[in-house]
């Protein structure tokens, strides 16, 4: 079996305690068709020292000051080859089975173009604080409820990154959810029930210690499709989709 090639991008700025056990995560899959880029920012904490220690196993790397995580990432997937592309931010990890996985899942489903799976919530020190089981895509839920799609287990081909016109530089920290439903715009999300990913949740966390900007983010991505409705309907559907996605997950098991 010929096994497509996966892209694997991490952005990457002041994560050195972090950094080697995210690498490793990705390096130890011995996936035998992987091209892994690593963008980083400028580190100063020593993320250089290790990244130069790796570097034989990049396509490509750099470390260089840039505009953030979007940008990094946009800088990360212009250089891309792969016929499936993701991206691992450098405090998370893949489980040792994800790569294969994926690589699979689009074998078996040819029409796919897009596909996400569950991940496990780790605190800072990589202890178990929850699984993240999903239900499959269902675009009246995620518009009125929230971005439920895991990121770090999330894959998707080439063409269709390209068709959209990749990420948006405008976004800083909702740019995944806002990527995601301009893939579904074009084309059906599949889901997998199978855990993917581990990620980190800890304060210091960007989209931690930003929520009210990553809130307005995701606020701006809905008015694009929602318009200005009123509040009163946007609280009526949101009570709809929160109990339809509660009732959902009950249904499929996602709380045990």
């Amino acid at each position: 079996m010929a096994w497509p090639k996966i892209t694997v991008v991490t952005p990457s700025y002041n994560q050195a305690e972090f950094l080697e056990a995210t690498l490793k995560s990705v390096l130890e899959q011995a996936y035998p068709n992987l091209e892994y880029i690593v963008i980083d920012g400028g580190s100063t904490d020593g993320s250089v020292e290790i990244l130069e220690r790796y570097s034989h196993h990049f396509s490509y790397w750099v470390s260089e000051t840039d505009r953030g995580q979007t940008d990094a990432l946009i800088k990360g997937f212009a250089r891309a080859s792969g016929d499936i592309l993701c991206w691992l931010n450098s405090d998370d990890l893949f489980e040792p089975w994800t790569l294969t996985e994926v690589a699979t899942f689009f074998q078996q489903q040819g029409s796919a173009r897009v596909v996400y799976g569950d991940a496990t919530v780790i605190d800072r020190d990589g202890r178990l604080v929850r699984f993240k089981k999903e239900h499959s895509f269902n675009r009246f839920i995620w518009m009125y409820d929230h971005n439920y799609i895991n990121q770090t287990s999330t894959f998707w081909c080439r063409s269709i990154y390209e068709e959209v016109g990749g990420l948006d530089p405008a976004f800083d920290l909702a740019m995944d959810a806002d990527l995601w439903i301009r893939f579904a715009s074009v084309a059906p999300l599949y889901h997998v029930r199978r855990r993917w990913s581990r990620f980190r949740l800890y304060r210091a966390q960007k989209n931690q210690r930003l929520r009210q900007s990553s809130d307005q983010e995701d606020l701006t991505i809905r008015r694009r499709y929602l318009g200005r409705e009123p509040s009163w309907s946007r609280k009526m559907k949101w009570v709809a989709a929160k109990g339809t996605r509660v009732a959902w997950k009950l249904m499929t098991g996602c709380y045990w």
